[in-house]
């Protein structure tokens, strides 16, 4: 039994699914799923040994009770039991080892998986209940043990002999990516979860703090497997496909093919997401990227720090410049979500560095900015510097820092308010026009993120859970206080930014009173459904459907009345298409007058 613990139930483990493909296609499988059920059916009983290995799959996530997982393993039984490991879930997974050991005395247990497999002996000697660990890629090694091989003789793996004793085989060589099935097949398993990918394997590059820079054994998938496998997602309507290559376009031929592949066979429902290298982006890809409709892919850059000092130091390759030139570039056609990437905690980078990296990547205006904070994995080289750094993190997983040489503990949590502000303000696309507004009225975008955190922190409104309308409530409270003078300004910006995203029909309190007059929204509502000049695609809709569809909300401060339309949202931003129109209003005379100007 392969289990896997996932960080959500959205996400699926591609690693176990990859180990069980490929074992089954490796052998003959009298035990398989299908000839176990047509023995069952016809009353010959449940599988014995001699049937061969019978393997199943079980995925958990974090997020469930310990003791609900370990009761579906105890109910299951298996001889073997294989838990998949990471820095999300190994906390847990040490927890269930110890528990299944007792209730299981007879399951021999094994491990996989990054978090295991730079420190496999030490991981035995602390964990007695485990009989051995894989090491690194683990298909070939899978299968040999669960063919029978013998152990002894078996490369990448840490196991306990007959003895006891602990002996730790050199790692297994690397296959060709072309033996490793296709894992897909009944797409029910996975509804309702992100689909993962891999067209490559291992990483150009050697960042010092990512263990793909451990193996530099780079190999890729070949292109004809790889468009027959892409072509059964796009039949199956898959919502999104997440390649998991570490830097996908470090080859641009096997990129181009893969993005034309896309690009003519779109089936205008699935995305693809891709890691990429901005500044290795050839004009003939980004011309190509260009044509595509917009949502087909989006990209995910990791720029990680612009200071080049920083970059020297960890072993990266990054042009900066290079990158916000490409990044530019493909936001010329808007039609391709981009999301860049930073890291708190690099060696060389001081809170003062750090906010210089922020603002240079804020300033790109990037669909989604990732404040992300340096994770001290076990193996990576990063891990070998400690001492040099004197960086010091988390002694339990995913081992974040905590201080280095160059940031404190105290810049680390002004780091932590950033990263919630920036979620809470800029990634949630819900503020968009009032952060536009505020950035005008502060030094630079990293202090106006600052300066939030520390209003949330100064009336005690950290940790807590906010609605939506609360945010909003929030954030005018902030301007009353800071600015006050702008105060209705940014209540108009708020009410904006409000009624972009959701047709809401009752009023938050930040948003005030209702100021379009009824007789005003009767009146231009009957004329739309007459005549459609602002809703043309409303043809077959009555003045109530409309209504209902729609939004007319009148801004006083600038003399407009804005038309929200919710049938037609932007496919990137999902913001409703937004008009100023003209609005009929009756007066006392019962003439009637225009108020405000169309766009």
């Amino acid at each position: 039994m392969l289990a896997a613990i996932n960080a959500k139930y959205i996400h699926s483990n591609l690693a176990v699914y990859s180990l069980k493909s490929y074992a089954q296609a490796c052998f003959v499988m009298p035990g398989s799923k299908e000839n176990k059920e047509s023995k069952e059916s016809a009353g010959s009983g449940s599988c014995t040994e001699s049937d061969g290995p019978y393997i199943e799959i079980a995925e958990y996530t974090i997020n469930q009770q310990e003791d609900a997982i370990l009761e579906d393993l105890y109910k299951r039984q298996p001889d073997m039991l294989c838990f998949s490991c990471y820095i999300w879930n190994i906390s847990m997974v040490e927890d269930l080892i110890r528990e299944t050991a007792k209730i299981l005395p007879d399951t021999e247990i094994w491990l996989g998986g990054p978090e295991v497999s730079f420190d496999a002996p030490a991981m035995l000697e602390q964990f007695p209940e485990v009989k051995g660990i894989m090491k690194g890629e683990g298909e070939e090694t899978f299968a040999a043990l669960v063919s029978g091989e013998n152990k002894s003789c078996l490369k990448g793996i840490a196991w306990r002999n007959e003895k006891g004793e602990i002996e730790d085989h050199p790692w297994r060589e690397v296959m060709d990516l072309d033996r490793v099935p296709f894992v897909y097949g009944d797409m029910k398993e996975f509804e309702h979860k992100i689909i993962y990918y891999e067209s490559s394997r291992g990483c150009p590059f050697s960042c010092s703090y990512c263990l793909s820079s451990v193996d530099k054994k780079l190999r890729f998938r070949s292109l004809e497997l790889v468009k027959q496998e892409l072509q059964f997602f796009l039949e199956h309507k898959v919502p999104q496909v997440k390649f998991v290559d570490r830097t996908f376009n470090c080859s641009h031929r096997h990129a181009m093919e893969i993005w034309k592949y896309i690009r003519e066979h779109d089936n205008g429902v699935t995305n693809f997401h891709f890691e990429i290298s901005a500044d290795l982006l050839t004009e003939e890809e980004i011309e190509l990227m260009g044509a595509m409709r917009p949502g087909l892919i989006q990209l995910e850059i990791g720029v990680q720090s612009t200071n080049p000092d920083t970059i020297r130091e960890i072993h990266r390759t990054m042009q900066f410049d290079k990158v916000a030139e490409k990044v530019k570039k493909i936001q010329k056609n808007h039609n391709i979500h981009q999301h860049l990437d930073l890291i708190a905690g690099l060696p060389g980078e001081d809170l003062a560095s750090f906010s210089a990296s922020f603002d240079d990547v804020y300033r790109l205006h990037p669909d989604q900015l990732q404040l992300g904070f340096l994770k001290v994995l076990k193996g990576s080289f990063m891990e070998t510097r400690k001492k040099d750094y004197r960086l010091v993190c988390k002694s339990s997983p995913p081992y974040e820092v905590l201080r280095t040489k160059w940031l404190s503990y105290a810049d680390i949590l002004i780091l932590k308010g950033v990263e919630e502000m920036v979620e809470v303000y800029y990634n949630s696309g819900q503020f968009t026009l009032s952060i536009e507004c505020l950035e005008k009225n502060v030094k630079s975008p990293f202090d106006l993120y600052r300066n939030l955190a520390e209003f949330y922190e100064r009336k005690r409104l950290n940790f807590l859970q906010h609605s939506r309308p609360a945010r909003y409530q929030i954030f005018l409270s902030y301007i009353e206080e800071t600015f006050p003078e702008e105060k209705e300004k940014f209540r108009e910006c708020l009410v904006f930014d409000y009624y972009l995203r959701e047709n809401a029909k009752s009023r938050p309190e930040f948003v005030g009173e209702y100021l379009v007059e009824k007789e005003a929204a009767r009146l231009f509502y009957e004329r739309e459904e007459k005549e459609h000049i602002y809703l043309p695609h409303y043809m077959e809709y009555d003045r109530n459907q409309m209504r209902r569809m729609t939004h007319l909300e009148y801004f006083p401060l600038k003399g407009r009345y804005i038309l929200f339309d919710y049938s037609r949202r932007d496919p990137l931003t999902k913001d409703a298409l937004w008009l100023e129109v003209k609005v009929p209003e009756r007066i006392g005379n019962g003439s009637d007058r225009q108020v405000a100007k169309s766009k």
